[in-house]
């Protein structure tokens, strides 16, 4: 009976350790999972065409073309933090991510060197849900649209999910986010944009609440970075 015992012992022993190893291994294959998503997301919102990339080739874009910067809400490059240090904090209200270092707020920013395009991530509130994607500008002039993605939300397929449609990102592509020296931002109109103007693109057919859900994230996500664009704007 004893020997039974240590049996059993030795087999819930056995099998903790190996579901543990189980564990840790999934961990380490989710985490690498959301980076090349994140990755992916980013190359997406500066127009790079990665439908035959690879893992590799996505990595390996990123090691050679894309810088990660810190900077703080006064416009500054901080030099001793990366982006892996910062706290993420959710509003669950707004939607709205901000990025924390020992309580204090920095701002993330990818830098495209290949291309000179600086990438921002955006987030929000549609109808349903808190919307995240990134917003990519022309390093030149830091007024100029290069693209924007959304990556995650919940939204209603056919109405607030045309977010994250071809059609609707490729709205914002050379449209301005500066009127001269005054940051305008981009709307996202009922219906039908004017043609003519570059600060507004089409909305989306039954989707108002989720169309002034990006309206709104655009602007407030983009005064947050504005220090910055103003220090290096040409």
């Amino acid at each position: 009976m004893r020997n039974k015992y240590i049996f059993i012992l030795t087999i819930t022993i056995i099998s903790s350790f190996f579901l543990s190893l189980a564990s840790e291994g999934f961990k380490e294959l989710k985490r690498k999972n959301i980076e090349i998503d994140k990755k992916k997301n980013i190359l997406s919102a500066i127009g790079v065409a990665i439908d035959n990339f690879t893992v590799d080739d996505i990595d390996e874009y990123f090691q050679s073309n894309i810088d990660s910067l810190i900077i703080n809400i006064d416009g500054l490059v901080v030099n001793n933090i990366s982006i892996e240090d910062l706290n993420e904090v959710e509003n669950k209200s707004t939607g709205e991510v901000r990025y924390f270092y020992e309580n204090n707020e920095f701002l993330p920013l990818y830098v495209e060197t290949k291309e000179n395009v600086i990438i921002m991530p955006i987030s929000g509130k549609g109808l349903w849900s808190s919307l995240f994607g990134y917003f990519a500008l022309d390093a030149d002039n830091y007024s100029t649209v290069k693209g924007i993605t959304f990556y995650a939300h919940a939204e209603t397929p056919g109405l607030g999910a045309e977010i994250s449609k071809k059609w609707f990102q490729d709205n914002f592509v050379n449209k301005e986010i500066y009127e001269k020296n005054n940051l305008k931002s981009i709307s996202v109109a009922k219906g039908k944009a004017d043609e003519n103007s570059k600060y507004e693109v089409d909305g989306i057919s039954g989707a108002t609440i989720t169309s002034n859900g990006v309206t709104t994230l655009l602007s407030r996500d983009l005064r947050r970075y504005e220090p910055y664009f103003y220090k290096n704007r040409r």
